[in-house]
Formats: structure tokens, C-alpha cells, sequence
């Protein structure tokens, strides 16, 4: 399948989620990462006007999981993810963040990704671990 419509794809299934909510959109994918948006605006700020945590940890879990999906290459199986580490380490107002997934394990039954989330000037705002596991559909 081409690039563009796996993306297609993707973004697709965000149709009526958190994901639509929070207006995440698929935008790059190579061998061996996978890369979502975010716009940074009120609908993502936390009190004090800046990005919130929960809404960059569903960012991130969220293109992880993905990728799972996407690297397995099969209709067979489900992904979930099962423990997510986030460390915030630059706020973030208004603009875009990315993020983009590099597998850092993929076994049969596990994932385990690295997300960074940066901006649009490639500042690091978050960097994640997320855990999948992998398992038959039902």
C-alpha cells in the first residue's frame, strides 16, 4: 500500500474518537516510524493556557499504537497499550506538536516505542515510552 493511502487510512479510523476531539492527524511514515499532529490551541490547554499533559500523553499513545498496527502488517491481531511513560520537558502555548514513533523493541506478544513530541522548530516537548500488547483478535 502507498504512503498516502495508509495514511488515508489512518486517519480514517479517528472519525468520532478522542482522536477527531483532539484533532490528531497522521502525517508521515517511513520503515520504521510513524509521525501524527496536533494543533496547540484551547481545546488541548490545561488552565494555565499551555499544553496539558493528558492531552500530549493521548497524542502519543496514540501514534505508538498505531505503529504497532501499522509494523504488524496483519488483520488478525489487536494492539493495546499497557503502560505509557511521559516526561514534559518544554511548555507549549499555540503551533503544532509532532509525534513520531521509532520502535525501540517488537517481539510477537510486545511493542515497546519511543514518541518524541516536538514542535514546529523541532524543540523536544515530551518524550514517551509506551508498551503494547499484542494479541488475537476475538
Amino acid at each position: 500500500m502507498e504512503k498516502l493511502e495508509v495514511l488515508k487510512k489512518f486517519n480514517s479510523y479517528n472519525n468520532n474518537t478522542l482522536m477527531e476531539t483532539l484533532e490528531i492527524e497522521f502525517v508521515d511514515i517511513g520503515d520504521d516510524f510513524l509521525v501524527a499532529k496536533m494543533p496547540v490551541n484551547s481545546r488541548v490547554h490545561q488552565p494555565y493556557g499551555i499544553l496539558h499533559g493528558g492531552a500530549t500523553a493521548a497524542l502519543a499513545e496514540t501514534v505508538g499504537s498505531s505503529a504497532s498496527m501499522f509494523f504488524l502488517k496483519t488483520n488478525d491481531k489487536i494492539v493495546k497499550g499497557i503502560e505509557l511513560s511521559i516526561n514534559h520537558l518544554k511548555s507549549k502555548r499555540e503551533g503544532v506538536v509532532y509525534a513520531t514513533a521509532r520502535p525501540i523493541h517488537r517481539g510477537r506478544t510486545t511493542h515497546l516505542w519511543e514518541v518524541k513530541v516536538t514542535d514546529e522548530e523541532e524543540n523536544l516537548i515530551s518524550i514517551c515510552k509506551l508498551t503494547n500488547i499484542i494479541l488475537d483478535k476475538k
